[in-house]
């Protein structure tokens, strides 16, 4: 390697090709991480610090303590991997594996690579040293029993269990606390003298102070009492902490915003285009508080011009703030019933940074010429200062435009033409949406009520109406067009990814739909239109609702990734997230990464690397699993709590999914989901058919298959488990001759 010199910004000489954005970065900086990785890859063979240090040319003790620094970090993201005689080496030259664990209930696990390969498996051997969400490095033993690639743990980069969340139990002078979160398998013991005085049966917080070991459990100290089980609230205050999620702003981030008002400041809206007077409102739910984004449209002899203006965060937010690294480390905001964990403080979401209407607000526009067939002709981003002239709601805006309510229009009457223009750019959006196959899941949501004393009253389905598709539809077209401008600059940034389905889903999927009499097109690799004709198809059938949520499972889960692999869900080959920065951190760098063109800078030039956004978006993919995983728990133990009342009633509901041990049927109307035990199916051995999706008895011809109406009992609930048992109380009459007892034993199971 040729070194050039480079004296005028640090005390050592080497050649690097992103010196210029270390510079950029830090006031001494330092060989950068692709540098790094270069040199040991042309060594060929594993380096000490020292002569790592040598070849760079970093002399200056500063200097090399800085260094030490990132070689660390790099250990820990997985970079490099240090060996027993403390030499370093990159990893992927070592056929070795670094991913994230991920356990399971039953005491096994999976490796989670960081390259988005396939999981390893990880045996309950050797999860007895792990904890969930750990990372390690990994080798490929072997395959086991059913063909999956095993993992044997060669070294923990990471422990991230570091507090657990769950309820305190005593046996024989012995104090266990169970965890909360299904993932922990392990009981975790506490010292008599490390329990706080917390009570048996209380809801702890404990701090691991000892991680699990081959010969031992983990140990814990009790560090919070949440109180007892069945508080009001409880269910979300566990949920927080099984999911380490961060709701305490740093005394770093406080100090930070102490000095912002909650009126924008004159001197921030110079040098930005002028937008007050153009009628830009917002629609949103009527329970939201912060508002990202707001539009405008109006008609032109071509087609139409559409802006999509969304709240700029990213001049509040600055890179490197003490603001910016909890914003990351939160990733995006949390919603609970009835209760938000935002990504940032209050002041910003739900003040300077929301779209409110009637006040001064600062702006980055997506400004879109659309033709008559709902394409994209042009499309420019511009830093602007605009006040909202409305706040509206999905509802009241359905009524206006589709419902044509009178008081409603007179009331909007100076909307009315922005308002009608928005509606006839969504109707050619929606054509040219079809045209290019993009799959309109129409999965229904459901709404927990509250009564007094946070009791649940009811579980209600939410309906969507055009006035969300709408906004949908422009938010997406904003997103497009933001993928499309950072492409055309060259600029690193972060996608929003969603794969198509692997073949092995494909052969499930299509196994399913033979036993309902579906096809689904498109042979090996079925395109997004071969999925948008089968849901068209399926529409007005009574088991609509479980096929949609089968097709939805079929595909991959969507990630943040600087990798372009397409959309596969909206059929569009570059897309990413920008219109929702107030909660969601890809945003944010997307806002960032838009800035840096529009300030004439070059690629290089960014604060970030293409390596930088790889990191990033397993961040942000991470952090938004843990947001749903917290979510769902909640919702589920929600759930559990407003069946406890009605144990015993009777229920009419679809089986939406059959296992070898039973069947789970989801309710009717309120969407609650619980076990059928094939213990309870009556006195006759049931067959598991994994390719018809049912149960089939073997005397009497009962089957049991995905999609059947059933009526059920309330049997059981279970809080801790966050599970509900129904028993079947109306036989199912035998199907007919076509299918068939099957007479081949594959699982056998009896009353």
């Amino acid at each position: 390697m040729n070194a050039s010199s480079n004296e005028t910004t640090n005390s050592f000489t080497y050649q690097d090709p992103y010196a210029e954005r270390e510079a950029q970065k830090y006031e001494k900086p330092i060989p950068s991480r692709e540098l790094i990785l270069e040199v040991l890859g042309e060594r060929g063979a594993p380096m000490g610090f020292d002569e790592l240090a040598e070849q760079l040319g970093v002399t200056d003790e500063e200097d090399r303590i800085s260094l030490q620094r990132r070689v660390n970090a790099m250990e820990r993201d997985g970079q490099l991997l240090k060996n027993r005689r403390h030499l370093y080496c990159v990893v992927d030259q070592s056929d070795l594996v670094v991913g994230r664990v991920i356990g399971h209930p039953d005491g096994f696990g999976f490796l989670r690579p960081d390259d988005g390969s396939e999981d390893l498996f990880l045996s309950p051997r050797e999860m007895r040293v792990l904890m969930h969400d750990d990372r390690v490095v990994a080798s490929i033993r072997g395959i086991d029993r059913r063909g999956r690639p095993e993992g044997g743990v060669v070294e923990i980069l990471e422990r991230n269990t570091r507090q657990v969340v769950g309820r305190l139990f005593m046996e024989r002078g012995i104090a266990t606390v169970v965890p909360d979160s299904k993932h922990i398998t392990h009981d975790i013991l506490v010292p008599m003298e490390r329990l706080a005085g917390a009570e048996p049966g209380q809801i702890v917080m404990l701090e691991i102070v000892e991680q699990p070991t081959r010969h031992s459990q983990p140990i814990g100290q009790v560090v919070e009492v949440l109180g007892e089980h069945l508080a009001p609230g409880m269910e979300i205050e566990i949920a927080i902490r099984s999911h380490n999620l961060p709701n305490i702003w740093p005394t770093a981030v406080e100090e930070e915003i102490a000095g912002l008002s909650p009126v924008v400041e004159e001197a921030a809206k110079q040098g930005r285009f002028d937008l007050r007077a153009w009628p830009l409102v917002t629609i949103d739910g009527e329970d939201a508080r912060d508002f990202d984004d707001a539009v405008y449209c109006e008609r032109q002899t071509d087609g139409w011009r559409l802006l999509v203006a969304i709240a700029d965060v990213s001049h509040y937010v600055k890179p490197g703030t003490a603001l910016d690294l909890e914003a990351q480390n939160r990733g995006n905001s949390v919603y609970f019933p009835e209760r938000v964990i935002p990504m940032l403080p209050e002041i910003l979401s739900n003040g300077l940074c929301s779209i409110n209407p009637d006040a001064d607000r600062l702006c980055m526009v997506c400004d879109m010429q659309v033709d008559k067939n709902g394409e994209i002709v042009f499309a420019t981003f511009y830093d602007a200062v605009m006040r909202s002239h409305a706040r509206l709601t999905y509802n009241e805006v359905a009524k206006i435009l589709v419902d044509h309510d009178p008081e409603l229009r007179e009331k909007r009457y100076a909307l009315l033409p922005h308002l009608e223009s928005l509606h006839a750019l969504y109707q050619a959006l929606r054509s040219r949406r079809e045209a290019r196959g993009a799959i309109d899941f129409e999965t229904q949501e459901t709404k927990i009520v509250f009564g007094e004393g946070r009791k649940i009253e009811r579980i209600v389905p939410t309906e969507r109406n055009d006035a969300h598709r709408l906004i949908e539809e422009c938010m997406i077209m904003a997103n497009m067009a933001a993928a499309e401008f950072l492409q055309r600059y060259q600029m690193p940034h972060i996608l929003r990814v969603h794969e198509g389905p692997s073949p092995t889903k494909i052969n499930d999927l299509r196994a399913f739909l033979g036993e309902v009499d579906l096809k689904l097109h498109g042979g090996d690799e079925p395109k997004p239109q071969h999925y948008a004709a089968l849901i068209n198809q399926i529409k007005g059938r009574p088991d609509e609702h479980l096929i949609q949520t089968v097709l939805l499972r079929s595909l991959s889960q969507a990630v943040y990734s600087p990798e372009a692999k397409g959309h596969f869900g909206l059929a569009i080959a570059a897309y990413t997230h920008f219109t929702s920065p107030i909660r969601r951190y890809p945003d944010l760098l997307v806002h960032r990464a838009i800035r840096h063109c529009l300030q004439g800078r070059k690629p290089e030039e960014f604060a970030y690397s293409v390596n930088d956004m790889v990191l990033m978006g397993e961040q942000c993919s991470s952090t938004e699993r843990r947001a749903d995983e917290a979510t769902r728990d909640v919702v589920s133990w929600l759930k559990c709590e407003y069946m406890q009342s009605k144990l015993g009633e009777t229920f009419e509901g679809v089986i939406s999914t059959v296992l070898p041990f039973g069947l789970f049927v989801e309710l009717k109307d309120i969407y609650v989901e619980g076990l059928v035990h094939i213990s309870t199916l009556g006195s006759d051995y049931f067959h598991f058919d994994p390719v018809g999706r049912r149960l089939q008895g073997e005397r009497s011809g009962l089957v049991y298959r995905l999609g059947d109406t059933v009526s059920v009992i309330v049997a059981r609930v279970d809080l801790d488990e966050k599970k509900v048992d129904f028993e079947m109380i109306q036989a199912k009459p035998p199907t007919p001759a076509t299918a068939p007892a099957k007479t081949t034993r594959r699982r056998r199971s009896k009353r």
